[in-house]
């Protein structure tokens, strides 16, 4: 949670003095009275949706990771090695 949102809650919801939001917060009382005057909200950033640089080889990786686990632990390729595979198809 944001700091402007904690200072809307304090003061709105909880009805707090401006002293106490200051003393809780570690703000100055100026810099309270001016975040609850200018009734600004706290942004919200959306982060857009990128294709990943494995999405090609997804369902490669995918199937390959299956059989891995199936197997004991020493018959396992090393990660290493599925790595090289992959550069092999062109990762």
């Amino acid at each position: 949670m944001g700091l402007l949102n904690v200072i809307h809650r304090l003061a709105l919801r909880e009805k707090l003095p401006i002293r106490e939001i200051a003393r809780r917060t570690g703000l100055s009382r100026n810099t309270i009275k001016k975040y609850l005057k200018a009734g600004t909200i706290e942004p919200k950033f959306s982060v857009p949706e990128r294709a990943s640089k494995l999405d090609p080889f997804a369902d490669k990786l995918a199937a390959w990771l299956k059989t891995e686990a199936s197997k004991s632990r020493k018959q396992r390729r090393p990660l290493t090695h599925l790595h090289a595979d992959l550069v092999a198809l062109g990762f």
